[in-house]
C-alpha cells in the first residue's frame, strides 16, 4: 500500500501525519510526505531575476524543513519506510493528483484547510480539487483525530 500525504505546515496537515502513521503502521505502507511550492517563475511579480531567485529559494529551503519535521514525526510515530517529495507547480492540487497517478498511490490523507487565507472560505481549495479529481481514496482530516 502507498500512502501519500500533501502537507504546507498548517495544523490540518500535520494532524494528517498522526493518521497516515495508524494506517501506516497497520498496513506496512510506504508513506510519501509531498509538498508543493508555488512557481513563480511565469508570474508576473515586478521582481528583479536575483529576487525571484532569492524567493524561490527560501521557499524551497521552507518546504525542505516542513518535509523534514514531517519525516520525523512519521518516524516518531512509527511508520517504517517514508519518502519526501519537494515540487514546484502553479497548482498544488494539480500536482498533487498527478504524482498519485504516476505512484499508483492507494490513499491520500490531506487535511481539509491549509495556510491560504482563501482556506477560510471554502473546504480547502487544494483539498476540494484533490478530492474531485483524485484516482485514489482520499481521507480528509477536519480537525485532531487522535492524541
Amino acid at each position: 500500500m502507498k500512502i501519500l500525504v500533501p502537507v504546507d505546515g498548517s495544523k490540518h496537515s500535520l494532524e494528517g501525519l498522526k493518521v497516515a502513521s495508524h494506517y501506516a503502521k497497520a498496513k506496512n505502507a510506504e508513506t510519501y510526505i509531498m509538498t508543493v511550492i508555488p512557481s513563480v517563475a511565469d508570474i508576473d511579480l515586478e521582481l528583479s531575476a536575483s529576487e525571484r531567485d532569492r524567493l524561490l529559494e527560501g521557499m524551497k529551503s521552507r518546504g525542505e524543513a516542513l518535509l523534514a519535521k514531517g519525516k520525523d514525526l512519521l518516524k516518531s510515530y512509527g511508520a517504517a519506510t517514508v519518502n519526501t517529495v519537494l515540487s514546484t507547480a502553479m497548482s498544488p492540487a494539480h500536482e498533487i493528483v498527478a504524482f498519485a497517478e504516476k505512484e499508483k498511490v492507494d490513499l491520500i490523507i490531506i487535511g481539509s484547510k491549509g495556510r491560504s487565507a482563501t482556506a477560510r472560505f471554502f473546504l480547502g481549495s487544494v483539498a476540494a480539487n484533490v478530492v474531485r479529481y483524485s484516482p485514489c481514496c482520499v481521507y480528509v482530516v477536519k480537525e485532531p483525530c487522535w492524541v
